[in-house]
């Protein structure tokens, strides 16, 4: 299956609606690596214009790919192997058309329900066919509102059994990836 997942932490939503760029985090990266790697997802991409995250996520990369990392634990090395770097959307949108020589079907996930869904079984029909799929999960508040005009669909939330949903984006990649790709 051809599908690739973002995190994107720019351009995102402070709890205020206003658009920032957010924090990159140590458990992110390996959460959302390793459950990537496991649900043989091509490219995992983290998303941030900021050179000091960039920074932080080149070293944490570089720890696990060619430092101690790389020879302490090698399932990790496996996971981070994947991991890719870009500063912005339109670097996003041009590595993934490059790699599969076509846009991918691009997919934004939110915690509500958003106009122009596109239902899980339905994805996992369009993956058999070797479609690419590219899926974008946000950070912090989530995703902006222009953001969600760019994607072709939007996956519907997860469920919750009560009011509360608030799921940190390391369980939603999970929940989304076995979704679409478990057996």
């Amino acid at each position: 299956m051809k599908i690739d997942v973002a995190l994107i932490h720019y351009p995102v939503c402070n709890k205020n609606k206003e658009i920032i760029g957010s924090a990159v985090t140590n458990l992110n990266l390996h959460d959302i690596a390793r459950v990537s790697r496991t649900y043989a997802v091509d490219t995992f991409y983290v998303v941030t214009p900021f050179a000091d995250q960039k920074e932080l996520v080149r070293e944490i990369i570089d720890h696990w790919q060619t430092g101690h990392g790389s020879t302490y634990n090698l399932d990790r090395k496996e996971a981070f192997s994947i991991i890719e770097l870009v500063d912005d959307l339109e670097a996003l949108y041009a590595a993934t058309k490059k790699k599969w020589g076509e846009k991918p079907l691009t997919l934004a996930t939110c915690a509500q329900k958003r106009p122009n869904q596109i239902g899980y079984a339905e994805l996992r029909e369009t993956l058999r066919k070797e479609t690419p799929v590219l899926v974008l999960f946000g950070t912090a508040s989530g995703m902006t509102q222009d953001l969600f005009e760019q994607v072709d669909a939007v996956l519907p939330p997860l469920g919750s059994v009560g009011r509360y949903n608030h799921l940190s984006v390391r369980s939603a990649v999970s929940i989304i990836l076995d979704r679409l790709l478990g057996t």
